[in-house]
């Protein structure tokens, strides 16, 4: 846990670097607020940054970059947004450099209940799964989705993905899931 101060962000980066860590990942601070100088910091290092913000629905501030052979992968500061984060981007990208098979998240389901049209972003809502009485996955979405409440996300099964635009669904129809354990 580094303070808010870019010289002690600094210095916590120039030691992964000189560790020649293989990822750095940092946790919140990357975004535009007053005390969000990750970016910064990790650009005064040399930090050549891919991409920033992410249109997607926890998770918006992703940071991705490189500083020479160390990859760079700031996650969001909010909780959800950072665990969705990192089960999209961190966790493949560990698996990858471990040389390891990536996990199978994905899964079909019905939908508990109609879903509303979706705007501009993909959309990643937590929900429970049960069986319905033909055993296929049924996933009903939390009502409140909130990305920093934490009691929702720990009672999820799997993450419903809404892609950009898609159109509204209704109750029972085919939906992809995100699966949270695998």
């Amino acid at each position: 846990i580094i303070a808010d101060d870019e010289a002690l962000i600094r210095a916590a980066i120039a030691k992964a670097v000189a560790a020649k860590v293989d990822v750095l990942v940092t946790l919140g601070g990357a975004s535009v607020g007053d005390h969000d100088l990750v970016q910064a910091a990790l650009k005064a290092q040399g930090m050549q940054l891919d991409f920033w913000r992410v249109a997607m629905r926890p998770g918006k501030p992703l940071m991705v970059g490189s500083i020479g052979a160390m990859q760079v992968l700031g996650l969001p500061g909010n909780p959800v947004a950072s665990l969705v984060c990192g089960l999209l981007f961190l966790e493949p990208l560990v698996r990858s450099i471990a040389r390891r098979a990536p996990l199978q998240r994905l899964a079909t389901a019905r939908t508990a209940t109609a879903l509303k049209v979706n705007d501009h972003r993909q959309d990643y809502l937590r929900a429970r799964v049960t069986a319905g009485q033909d055993g296929t996955p049924v996933a009903e979405p939390f009502t409140k989705q909130d990305s920093s409440m934490m009691k929702i996300l720990a009672h999820s099964d799997a993450l419903i993905i809404r892609p950009p635009n898609a159109p509204a669904l209704a109750e029972g129809a085919e939906c992809t899931i995100l699966r949270l354990k695998v």
